[in-house]
C-alpha cells in the first residue's frame, strides 16, 4: 500500500468515524444546534463518498468502517456532544493534513487540502460555541512540536 493510500484511508476512517459521532452529537446537541449538526453531517458523509470515489477512481477499494466508534469521553448533555465535536473536526484535520503531505496525485492533494480546510472551519465554530479562545490554531491538523 502506498503511502498516500494509505493517508486516505486513515482520512476515510475519520470521515466514518465523524459521520456516526454526528449521530451522537445529534442526539445530546442543544436543539438551538439542529440545523447546523444537520450542515456538519451531511458536509462528512458528502467527504465521506467522494473520498470513496477517489479510491474507486485510483482502481483500488478502501477498506470498510467499523461497525461502531466509541466516543472517548461520555457523551450526555449539550457541553460534551459540542466537545465531541471539536475532537470530531480534530481528527478529520489531523487525517487531510496527512493526505496533504503523502499525496502524489493532484486531484488527492487538492481534495485533502478542501477537506482539511473544511474541517478546521467547522472546529473553529465548534470552538466559538465552546467559548474557547483562540477558536483556532496556526496550523490546524498538524500535530504540535
Amino acid at each position: 500500500m502506498t503511502d498516500q493510500r494509505q493517508a486516505l484511508q486513515a482520512a476515510l476512517d475519520s470521515e466514518y468515524a465523524a459521520v456516526y459521532s454526528y449521530g451522537v452529537i445529534a442526539a445530546y446537541a442543544n436543539a438551538d444546534r439542529a440545523r447546523l449538526v444537520a450542515e456538519f453531517s451531511a458536509a462528512h458523509r458528502a467527504r465521506r463518498d467522494a473520498t470513496i470515489e477517489l479510491f474507486e477512481t485510483g482502481g483500488t477499494e478502501p477498506e470498510a468502517p467499523a461497525p461502531a466508534y466509541t466516543p472517548p469521553f461520555p457523551v450526555d448533555d449539550p457541553i460534551p456532544a459540542a466537545n465531541l465535536a471539536v475532537v470530531v473536526e480534530s481528527d478529520c484535520a489531523a487525517a487531510w493534513y496527512g493526505v496533504v503531505e503523502r499525496a502524489t496525485e493532484e486531484a488527492v492533494r487538492s481534495a485533502a487540502i478542501d477537506a482539511l480546510t473544511e474541517a478546521a472551519l467547522r472546529r473553529a465554530h465548534w470552538q466559538a460555541i465552546l467559548g474557547t479562545n483562540p477558536v483556532t490554531t496556526t496550523f490546524p491538523g498538524r500535530a504540535s512540536a
